[in-house]
Order: structure tokens, then sequence, then C-alpha cells
């Protein structure tokens, strides 16, 4: 078993053993449904696309193609800041199979009920749902790679753009963030979590531009491509019941008498 397996499967027993609050009362894939309608998956891709995990790679891969800084930071990265060194493509590849079984031990641990019966319904629901965020995922970044044809760094080929190990990474890490939230652990528990699963996306990504195969550009994007296809399609297809976030603005119009009115903001 290699370490990043092994550290995965720590996780899932620290997880299964953990005490603490659910952030809700519900179970993992008994909402899960095929068909949430049209409202509610155009109201999860606004919310997915505004996650700043979502927007913020799409803003730094944009500003890395002003004056090439894209490939002087690619060529910069594996000079001067190396982290990987020689190993750098097989440390990517551990830590990408780190964000799976990190995904696989969430979806495990996320409490489902106790009666086998439902209990198993549930999970084989979500599964789909999970299922379908991953290969939208690959599907629409294989789609890219062919479209763009971008040269690699290292010139192997013209599959560079956008890192499939980096969008393979996100997608895996958003599904086991929103999956944690079915998990009964304390709230510095499960923000130390999500730490540790950004950093897993980030060390896929950092390590693929150390190894010479993609430009920043690359995996910032595939980082927002996985994130967003993770939570957008989570959120439509399997957590359809998400809370929304209340404000309140004000309208200065004659006819509403205290002048105030209530506008759902999606999280």
């Amino acid at each position: 078993m290699t370490a990043a397996r092994a550290g995965a499967a720590g996780l899932l027993l620290v997880l299964l053993s953990g005490c603490g609050t659910l952030a809700h009362e519900r179970l993992w894939g008994a909402d899960a449904t095929a068909a949430p309608g049209w409202r509610q998956v155009a109201s999860a891709a606004r919310r997915a696309a505004a996650d700043p995990r979502v927007w913020a790679p799409l803003a730094g891969a944009a500003l890395l193609q002003v004056d090439d800084w894209d490939a002087r930071a690619s060529a910069w990265a594996r000079e001067h800041a190396p982290v990987f060194g020689s190993r750098a493509r097989e440390r990517s590849d551990d830590l990408r199979s780190a964000s799976t079984w990190a995904w696989a031990a969430a979806a495990l641990a996320a409490e489902s009920g106790d009666a086998p019966g439902p209990w198993l319904r549930h999970k084989v629901r979500g599964g789909a749902v999970d299922a379908l965020a991953v290969v939208a995922t690959g599907a629409t970044t294989r789609g890219l790679k062919s479209g763009v044809g971008r040269r690699r760094p290292d010139g192997s080929d013209r599959r560079s753009f956008p890192s499939g190990h980096a969008s393979g990474s996100a997608v895996a890490t958003a599904l086991a963030s929103r999956h944690l939230e079915f998990v009964a652990v304390r709230p510095a528990a499960r923000t130390a979590f999500d730490a540790g699963l950004d950093a897993l996306t980030l060390g896929t990504s950092w390590a693929r531009v150390e190894a010479g195969v993609h430009y920043p550009a690359d995996v910032l994007f595939g980082m927002a491509l996985g994130r967003f296809f993770g939570t957008w399609l989570n959120d439509a297809f399997l957590d359809p019941r998400r809370p929304a976030q209340w404000t309140v603005l004000i309208y200065p119009r004659a006819d509403l008498a205290p002048g105030l009115r209530a506008r759902n903001k999606f999280r």
C-alpha cells in the first residue's frame, strides 16, 4: 500500500471514529434525484461559479497569459523552486491517487442511515451522482485538450491544456468536502480536513508544473474545472435541499411600506 492509500485509510478510520456534529441532519444520498429541475440546476451552477476555488484559479490562469508570464512561471518553477525534484511526475500521480482515496473515504464515512437496505440504496444513489461529476470532468478535460492543442512545456505532445491531473484531483476533493458535511466531526476537524483536501489538489498541480508537463495556467484551469463540476453536480443532483443564504436589500419604492424586500441568495 502506497503512502497515499495508507493516509486515506487512516483518514477513513478517523472519520468513522470521530465525534462531533453534522452540518445538517439529513442522510447522504437520501435526497439524490435524477430530475432536480432546471431552476435547481441553474442555481447550483451559480453557486459553484461563485466559489473562490473556481473563479480565483480562472482569474490566475487568465492573468498568466499577459506578456508570456505562463511560460516564465513554468521555467521558474522547474529551475528555482523545486519541491518534488526529479520525482515530481511520480508525486503528482501519488497525490492525485490520494485525492481519490480521500473522496472514497468521505463517501463511505458520510452518514447514510443505520438499516442495511436504506444505507446501501443511499450509497448507490450518492455514488451515481459522484460518478456523473467525475465523468463530466474527465470528458470536458479531454475535449478541451483535443480542441485547444497546446504543446506541453517538455514538447512531448499537444495535450497540455487543461491538466487532467489537476481537474481529477479537484473534482475528487470537491466531492469529499461536500460529503464531509454528512460526517459527525468537530468543526475544527472539518476545517482541517478541508485544508488537507486543498493541499492535495495544490500539490498535485504544482508537481505537474515542476515535472515540465504543464504550464501554471493549465493546472489552474484544471483546478477550477474540477471544483466547478464537483460542487455544481453535487448540489444540483445530490443535495437539492442545500440551505440557502438570505439577505435583506433596501429598495426605494413607495409601494413597499417598510422599504424592505428579502432576496434569496444561494451560497
